[in-house]
């Protein structure tokens, strides 16, 4: 398994052979992106899909840049690192300007190596791993917080509700294990551990064991580093099983999906949040966004997945007018690196030639009974 102490980008790259020199075409821009658009995390891909394709046909309707439209080239891996792998190969020899919002740690840890190869820019993934982060490297742009400012959020509120008892839920792979690093980290600043660990395999919804595990633990909160259908699952069959705690996800389980799955049971249920709310238009960036959704009668929904996929396009399209339009890698890097205290309508986007990780903002939501997410 992959994680922060074994994935090295360097590794990864020195067996890599041979990717053409890569450029937009002339005509329009392509951006290739992997993702879950079947599956058990499908709705992941689905809705970072449909809010970076929203600002995009925005732009091509007002002349691209330059004149060139912006396309995203899709192509579907199930969430699976093999297939995730297989993709990135196809959307390199086809010439993409960048990789941008591929969807996953252990998907993601797989393609950066390829995208360093190539000497093309990887853009926005949805993950906030560190492994992807640390050592940096020029390729690699982040456009949300961490899961390490994730869980330091999570466990930060849980001590200031007296709470010191929390169990672990986690996906068996690189995802899992970095969300579960995060939580680690910011118990041990408290002199805290948690009290149980217990594992779920990827694109699987066998919680049984797990459930059996924690809830003989007793814990007081479970933090979960899942993705929706297992975070579901877990939550259904613990109380069933009679546990009566807390339950707090990091941002890639897919909110609007998993209030969706667990209807009424979803009461209380908490995630932290990586974007802004895009229910409450407390800031511009949600105003335009929520008008943009309005204008699609109904075609794209609004959530934080498709919100985090239309700012991660408004960032890309910012970096291709200021290169532009060019679509080469390094003056599509030197642009995004030039992107430094651009506020994005609320959403401060921070690059620069040292540091590719431009946000740290968190905040919590909770779902409601009705399948409502409130911030």
């Amino acid at each position: 398994m992959l994680n922060r102490r074994h994935f090295t980008l360097a590794a990864g790259a020195t067996a890599l052979t041979g990717f053409p020199a890569v450029h937009a075409q002339s005509d329009r821009i392509v951006l290739g992106q992997s993702a879950a658009f079947t599956g058990p995390a499908a709705q992941l891909g689905i809705q970072l899909h449909a809010g970076a394709k929203l600002f995009f046909d925005q732009l091509n309707a007002q002349g691209g840049i330059g004149g060139r439209n912006v396309e995203i080239r899709k192509l579907d891996d199930g969430y699976e690192p093999a297939r995730c792998e297989e993709n990135t190969r196809k959307l390199l020899e086809e010439d993409v300007a960048a990789l941008f919002a591929f969807v996953g740690t252990p998907t993601s840890a797989v393609a950066l190596p390829l995208a360093i190869k190539a000497r093309v820019p990887f853009i926005a993934p949805f993950t906030g791993a560190m492994a992807l982060r640390n050592p940096f490297n020029r390729y690699a742009f982040h456009v949300r917080a961490s899961y390490n400012d994730e869980t330091a959020l999570i466990v930060k509120q849980l001590h200031n509700m007296g709470i010191t008892k929390v169990a672990v839920f986690y996906q068996n792979d690189a995802y899992g294990k970095a969300g579960l690093d995060g939580v680690q980290a910011a118990l041990t600043a408290l002199n805290l551990k948690p009290v149980a660990l217990a594992t779920v395999e990827r694109n699987s919804v066998d919680v049984a064991k797990a459930v059996e595990t924690l809830n003989a633990a007793a814990p007081e909160a479970v933090v979960q580093i899942t993705a929706y259908k297992s975070s579901a699952a877990y939550i259904r069959a613990a109380r069933k099983a009679g546990y009566g705690g807390g339950f707090y996800n990091v941002s890639f389980v897919g909110t609007q999906a998993l209030a969706d799955e667990l209807g009424k049971d979803g009461a209380g249920v908490v995630v932290s949040q990586v974007v802004p709310s895009p229910y409450v238009g407390n800031k511009a960036i949600s105003r335009e966004f929520a008008e943009a959704v309005r204008k699609t009668n109904g075609a794209v929904q609004a959530n934080f997945s498709s919100m985090e996929g239309y700012i991660a396009a408004k960032v890309v399209a910012e970096a291709l007018r200021r290169s532009g339009g060019k679509g080469g890698a390094d003056s599509l890097i030197a642009a995004m690196e030039s992107i430094n205290g651009q506020p994005f309508g609320g959403f401060n986007v921070n690059f620069s030639k040292s540091d590719h990780a431009a946000s740290t903002f968190v905040e919590m939501s909770m779902l409601t009974g009705d399948g409502r997410v409130r911030t």
